[in-house]
């Protein structure tokens, strides 16, 4: 149903400064192949491409692992039920435990504050091998905190124009550590979950009406969607001054979560197998003391 290699160049962000969200539909209709399936079908579909593809992403996730020369590094951002969470779980869904690392970014310590406003995220970066995910990250600082311009008057940074310059350079630094880390052997994938106004409502309702899930909601996600025009634009700035060709932001449509999901495991399992890695090579006299091994448990 879903060809990977078109995922990736359909959903990709150009990096000539172009990029508008309004271009970029929150809903992804079906390939002609799948014109004819019902929405059931669709789903069934859907999901098990998802399956299919997650053998996959397991087999990549073992190579990249066994190498230990390169680690991924995605990052999630989105608004408020979007479906990151989710996303997240059902996509890493069989990987091994030992070589994924997912950090959620909450309000930062009055330590880290102490520091320039990349620091806590460089400590949680993904060690060689690993697939480290970030629950929102470091765009934060470009995000909620550029629509709430009021949180860089509590932070004990120096004083200055707090303009367009000043958020040119966050970018700039942003862009210039991601390199650095690409050049360190990091690949980068950056996801937006793009959800409409009208689905998120859908949902909050959904977790206002299920006892099971009042706990995923707080009054400040009704807040924060006052902000909601505020949010557009200052997703779509931030995109489009950091979508380089070494770490691309991809714009996946979320209003299904089912198709959401299987779009994301798509571009990561396609991207780990792009990177030509191999298992580690053994030597002639190490297969040959192997092999002796093998004999003497034999015999036991």
């Amino acid at each position: 149903m879903i060809n990977s290699s078109s995922v990736s160049n359909k959903f990709q962000v150009s990096i000539d400064g172009s990029f508008n969200l309004s271009d970029h539909e929150t809903t992804w209709a079906a390939p002609t192949e799948a014109e004819d399936l019902s929405e059931k079908g669709l789903k069934k579909a859907a999901k098990k491409f998802l399956k299919d593809n997650l053998k996959q992403l397991q087999a990549a996730q073992e190579l990249l692992w066994a190498s230990n020369r390169r680690s991924m590094l995605l990052i999630f951002q989105a608004m408020d039920a979007a479906g990151k969470d989710s996303t997240i779980k059902h996509v890493m869904t069989g990987i091994n435990p030992q070589g994924v690392n997912v950090t959620s970014f909450k309000q930062p310590s009055k330590e880290e504050l102490e520091h320039n406003f990349l620091w806590r995220y460089w400590n949680r970066m993904p060690e060689r091998g690993q697939i480290g995910i970030f629950n929102r990250s470091y765009y934060e600082e470009v995000l909620v905190v550029k629509v709430h311009p009021e949180i860089l008057d509590a932070r004990p940074i120096p004083y200055g124009n707090r303009g367009d310059e000043f958020w040119q350079a966050r970018y700039e630094d942003i862009n210039s550590m991601e390199r650095h880390l690409c050049r360190s052997g990091k690949v980068i994938l950056k996801f937006f979950l793009n959800v409409s106004k009208a689905e998120q409502k859908e949902r909050f309702i959904d977790r206002l009406s299920i006892p099971e899930k009042h706990w995923k909601f707080t009054e400040s996600d009704v807040e924060e969607r006052l902000y909601w025009d505020d949010y557009m634009r200052v997703f779509e700035e931030a995109i489009r001054a950091t979508s380089t060709e070494w770490a691309p932001w991809h714009v996946i449509p979320a209003d299904n979560k089912w198709k959401m999901r299987g779009l994301v495991s798509s571009i990561i399992t396609e991207k780990i197998l792009s990177l030509d890695l191999e298992f580690p090579a053994v030597s002639d006299e190490q297969k040959a003391r192997l092999a002796e091994i093998k004999e003497e448990l034999k015999k036991e």
